[in-house]
């Protein structure tokens, strides 16, 4: 059977009768097709037997003649330089087989060999590039990723330039970046995770399949917080600003890891889109600097910064010596070493692989950097723009692209409304900023409860104040850190690209964009 398939104009070079090389790293030695498909036409190879194609890697996959929409496939074409008969075929990749192992082909026929030759007196013409689009290394294009996903590469000298000749940062212009750019994605990037799982047909049957995960876990969390906050002082042994103040001890843990773990999950991607998916030991690597760089030394920056939260009540538990408190100049230069080697570990494994990536190169530079200005002294407030806010774009970057591909709604005119959104990736960040504007005065309440930059004076003015005194603030604390949590918890699910499930929903993130 005919399955049309658009080509475009390819260019040729000769290729010897011995396996036929491809851009990719891909050798093929097909079978002659008994009809000669027109150009544009693939078509499924009716044969018992089935071809197979070796990678020149020395890797060996089994390929079937099958046609589905559903999966990958590989395409191939090349032109008989005699006779004009033109060959075609479409193989979907069914496994893969790791390096040494035999392959067999499925039924009994194999024109008596393994792999099927091509008549030596053929003169054999091969498009030097892929029929098929090839995933493109980058989450969409390298202008795109350098504004979302690597955007520590330019947050950081331009924070350090605007803090340039003021001794105070906090009264430099830096200030009105911040501003900014908390007003736009602060809170949008606490609801990419919820818009995702609920309003997106992507993660729909994700929501279906696990509702104890996405539906039951969320709903116990802010019970819970309002459980914990709502009631007076006299309900329970610890005073409501107790509670506060334990509850903001376990966000500042929980948002440690968190940070940490977006680190991992951009390496990841990352790694994904460079055709790395299944490489554990990388994948290893990247865990342990995401969780060493990207939390244990901000952590241990925090902890010598006096920046973590209410340090003063749970670090005598630890019983920390006193010479490695009056040392700090030595514990930063340690820190930084090991930054350093830890930097030149990942740059050195990601150079050496056959599959390098640039754009993780950049990325474990941008970390790096950012860890760097963490730990030099009096940087507190720089390190907490860049930091902060590195987090924030990103989220939103990855959330407007993650639904992008998604199915046509079958019926529902809400349903077809978001999906009319999440077609357009600029809609949902604009539902985002807009939702973050909006929102900024009432969850700073939480935030800066205990004093601080209300940012959000500066658009509302009277209206932002008068929700720090009203007799909403129990709810508006419950809120935002409910919030916190679920945000926490959800960002965890829909970015779980370990599930397969996941990956299916998160398509339009990790196969959309093609070269």
């Amino acid at each position: 059977m005919g399955v049309r398939f658009p080509l475009p104009a390819p260019s040729y070079k000769n290729s010897a009768t011995k396996g036929f090389d491809f851009l990719g790293g891909w050798a093929l030695r097909p079978r002659l097709l008994t009809s000669a498909p027109r150009v544009g036409t693939a078509q499924t190879l009716g044969h018992p037997s089935r071809s197979i194609l070796r990678p020149c890697d020395g890797r060996k996959v089994q390929l079937a003649g099958q046609v589905d929409a559903t999966h990958r496939k590989v395409f191939r074409h090349c032109e008989s330089g005699n006779n004009g008969c033109i060959l075609g075929a479409v193989f979907e990749v069914k496994k893969r087989i790791s390096a040494g192992d035999t392959l067999t082909g499925i039924g009994s026929n194999l024109w008596g060999s393994p792999l099927l030759s091509m008549p030596r007196t053929m003169n054999a013409l091969f498009p030097t590039e892929s029929i098929t689009s090839r995933a493109s290394v980058w989450v969409r294009n390298p202008v795109w990723d350098l504004a979302w996903m690597l955007n520590a590469l330019w947050l950081v000298p331009l924070a350090l330039w605007l803090t340039r000749g003021y001794p105070d940062p906090q009264s430099s212009p830096l200030d009105l970046l911040y501003f900014g750019l908390t007003a736009l994605f602060w809170i949008g990037h606490r609801l990419c995770s919820t818009w995702l799982a609920y309003c997106t047909e992507a993660y729909r049957p994700v929501i279906l399949s696990e509702p104890v995960r996405f539906v039951l876990i969320p709903l116990l969390v802010a019970a819970a917080c309002f459980a914990i906050f709502l009631p007076s002082d006299t309900a329970f042994p610890w005073s409501r600003e107790q509670r506060v103040v334990g509850m903001a001890i376990l966000d500042y843990a929980c948002v440690t890891y968190h940070f940490a773990a977006q680190h991992f999950g951009a390496l990841s991607l990352y790694r994904v889109r460079a055709k790395r998916a299944t490489c554990t030991y990388t994948r290893r690597l990247d865990r342990i600097f995401a969780l060493a760089v990207g939390g244990g030394l901000v952590f241990l920056s925090d902890i010598l910064a006096g920046a973590a939260a209410y340090q003063d009540l749970w670090i005598p538990w630890w019983h920390i010596p006193a010479w490695l408190v009056s040392d700090q100049e030595a514990i930063r230069d340690g820190a930084t070493l090991l930054l350093f080697l830890l930097t030149v570990m990942m740059l050195a494994n990601e150079l050496r692989t056959p599959r390098r990536s640039l754009p993780r190169l950049l990325y474990i530079l941008g970390l790096s950097a950012m860890v760097a200005v963490a730990l030099q002294p009096r940087c507190l407030f720089v390190f907490l723009v860049i930091w902060t806010s590195q987090h924030w774009i990103l989220a939103m970057g990855i959330a407007s692209q993650t639904p992008v591909g998604e199915p046509v709604p079958a019926n529902g005119s809400v349903r077809r409304a978001f999906h009319a959104l999440n077609a357009r990736p600029w809609a949902i960040l604009l539902v985002l900023v807009l939702s973050s504007i909006l929102l900024l005065p009432f969850f700073e309440v939480e935030a800066n409860w205990q004093g601080g930059t209300y940012y959000g004076d500066r658009i509302f003015g009277a209206i932002a104040a008068g929700l720090r005194t009203s007799s909403w603030v129990p709810a508006l604390v419950a809120i935002g850190f409910a919030m916190g949590f679920v945000h926490y918890l959800l960002d965890r699910g829909v970015y779980r690209i370990s599930d397969p499930r996941i990956r299916s929903a998160a398509r339009g993130l990790l196969d959309c964009h093609k070269k």
